[in-house]
């Protein structure tokens, strides 16, 4: 009988795939939990995260203190609620949990308190901190005249090492690639697009021009790519992966970033990636099966380790890459670690 081809990466290990809490991944040998937080071995290496925000504003000023810590993170995803590796990671919420998160995105900014006051980037250290994280990039997202996140943003982080911040210009603000270069000026180290949130997209005209202006400026572009289950209709019909094909084909001098791979259409961003050299994928909130078979089917050296927080914990991300990477500890590297450094420029170290 034929073989398949080897995989890439053994499985020499059976580890739990599913948690009571946040706290119950101290079952897996990489972590712990030290005076009530959970932490990660400093044996696995640091951490790159290229998946995060803080809490957005829209139509008021941003009513929360970016740089505070306030001692205690509201994940979306409660830390009591449990979770497994097998399914989209948001396919865990209850359905209280996704109520509270809907009305928090969409309300927070004109309300007191709520989880949105925890979404700090003094949180985020301190979560980085206990998970050996070494740089987390936070992807705003800015709708046209009525928010300033990216601004904010890249002020609240400006004198952190540890964090690195892109920017955000709505593809219809006017003077849209003077906007691109102020917020280079700030230290913006690359562009988020949300087709969902930002109401256009990726194929649209004048998400094409930004994604020009980027490539001309050596900027990777994060698309937020493919549906995730929860969305409303237009959202789900701008976040359709075969939508996307015409920016990368257009600007070949362009780097993207598909976030999520793809989210539920992972096979066609996986596709995207096999067949364009300017297209890299992260992994945040797949499940293991999936994240499986993107490192199986990418270029290794063209996947990224994202968290998606504060709507997910950072550690469950890590810990379904250190499942998947068992045995293969170059890979292992690669995906926490070196890619995101070779994306963002960084030292390797």
């Amino acid at each position: 009988m034929a073989r398949g081809p080897t995989p890439r990466y053994p499985r020499p290990v059976d580890f739990p795939q599913d948690f009571t809490g946040l706290h119950d991944l101290g079952r897996l040998p990489w972590f712990s939990v030290v005076d009530g937080a959970l932490a990660l071995d400093p044996a696995v290496g640091g951490v790159i995260d290229v998946h995060t925000h803080l809490a957005l504003s829209w139509l008021l000023p941003q009513s929360v203190d970016l740089r505070r810590d306030t001692g205690r993170t509201e994940t979306y995803l409660p830390p009591e609620r449990p979770f497994g590796f097998e399914r989209y990671l948001n396919q865990y919420f209850t359905a209280d949990d996704r109520k509270k998160m809907e009305a928090d995105l969409v309300w927070g900014p004109f309300r007191r308190g709520g989880p949105r006051h925890s979404h700090t980037a003094g949180n985020l250290g301190r979560e980085m901190r206990d998970l050996q994280v070494r740089r987390s990039v936070l992807l705003p997202i800015d709708w046209p005249l009525i928010s300033s996140n990216a601004t904010d943003w890249l002020h609240a982080a400006a004198a952190r090492e540890d964090m690195v911040v892109f920017g955000s210009v709505h593809p219809f603000a006017a003077n849209l690639e003077a906007k691109l270069d102020a917020q280079v000026a700030l230290g913006a180290r690359g562009m988020k697009f949300h087709p969902a949130v930002q109401l256009l997209g990726p194929d649209h005209p004048r998400v094409l021009r930004l994604a020009r202006a980027c490539g001309a400026r050596k900027l990777p572009l994060f698309f937020h790519c493919g549906p995730v289950g929860i969305d409303g209709p237009g959202a789900k019909r701008r976040t359709q992966v075969d939508r996307y094909r015409l920016a990368i084909e257009s600007c070949p001098e362009t780097t993207f970033v598909l976030g999520h791979t793809g989210a539920l259409q992972h096979e066609q961003a996986v596709e995207l990636a096999r067949q364009y050299p300017n297209v890299w994928v992260e992994l945040a909130s797949q499940g293991l099966p999936v994240v499986r078979t993107i490192l199986e089917q990418v270029d290794p050296e063209r996947i990224c380790f994202g968290s998606d927080w504060p709507f997910y914990p950072q550690a469950i991300g890590i810990a379904k890459v250190l499942v998947a990477t068992e045995g293969s500890p170059v890979a292992r590297r690669q995906l926490l670690h070196d890619n995101a450094a070779r994306l963002l420029g960084l030292a390797q170290g």
